[in-house]
């Protein structure tokens, strides 16, 4: 009895975290078993390449690890923590929330790339994720999206204004711009549900948000 997972995906400082944490207390308050995962795995040794990728390690820039094996990096970590923490329980038909999944490679590796290799390198994910790693397809995907003006402003919020805490993706800003643009292209290509979460000026509120979000996935729950 194949379980159910719901991702919730978005940009850096698109409320993510907040959304998933309003969903799961949706899901407790209808006491329904489920787990909630978070991708990366920072807690896990398998999320080393990943950590390295993000901290400059390979290159101060994300355009110098290219986006075939900065893919691989992620996807190890999933396939990692799917083998060794949820398998078992997603064989059995549980439930998983999901703040990121392997949409993010689909966001965030495809920008790297020229719009017209931007088909065969989601093609590409999907199979090598979803094919040979076997880690499971989600059933719902909600893309949460917000200019990049705006998440820039909450980043800054988070971080209490210190820009040396961002990592290269969150402090490369047209990059983020580039991320976007091959979000919303994902996501008409791979079938996302999009939830606009500003109105371009300031963010929308949490409470319309997370309305919104369960408008499309109450029927998964």
């Amino acid at each position: 009895m194949r379980g159910k997972l719901i991702v919730i995906e978005g940009l850096d400082g698109s409320g993510k975290a907040t959304q998933t944490a309003r969903l799961c207390e949706y899901i407790d308050e209808k006491k329904i078993e489920y787990t909630k995962l978070s991708f990366p795995n920072y807690d896990s040794p398998s999320s080393a390449l990943v950590k390295m990728y993000l901290g400059g390690e390979f290159s101060d820039t994300p355009g110098g690890v290219n986006s075939y094996a900065a893919a691989a990096f992620y996807a190890v970590d999933r396939c990692a923590g799917f083998l060794k923490d949820w398998k078992n329980d997603y064989d059995n038909g549980r439930l998983f929330i999901a703040d990121r999944y392997t949409t993010s490679n689909a966001i965030y590796q495809t920008s790297k790339l020229p719009e017209n290799e931007w088909d065969n390198f989601l093609d590409w994910i999907e199979d090598f994720e979803y094919n040979k790693l076997g880690v499971p397809k989600a059933d719902r995907v909600v893309y949460l999206d917000m200019s990049i003006e705006v998440s820039q402003k909450l980043m800054s919020l988070r971080y209490d204004g210190d820009e040396s805490k961002k990592d290269i993706h969150e402090s490369n800003v047209e990059f983020l711009r580039q991320c976007r643009e091959s979000a919303l292209y994902a996501a008409e290509k791979l079938g996302w549900n999009v939830v606009r979460c500003d109105d371009g000026e300031k963010p929308r509120s949490i409470e319309d948000i997370s309305r919104d979000i369960l408008n499309f996935v109450d029927d998964i729950i």
